[in-house]
């Protein structure tokens, strides 16, 4: 898997402009739709929010397996 693909890549003068990592903005996006959180029913609040960003990466390296094999 290539970590080194940018989501929003800008050519300047002599490079690409590293920016967001395609890996970040997947991140990103999975994490919108896991962020709403039922206050009322949680009952450790830290360990919900930090179980967040790991969930969000791992379906983010799922999404950039799947498109690394489906070019």
């Amino acid at each position: 898997m290539d970590l080194t693909i940018y989501a929003f890549p800008r050519k300047d003068d002599h490079y690409l402009n590293s920016g967001m990592t395609l890996r970040d903005y997947f991140a990103a996006r999975a994490m919108q739709s896991m962020i709403v959180i039922d206050i009322d029913s949680v009952t450790d609040i830290d360990a919900e929010i930090n179980g967040i960003p790991e969930t969000a990466y791992m379906i983010a390296d799922a999404m950039m397996k799947y498109r690394d094999a489906n070019p």
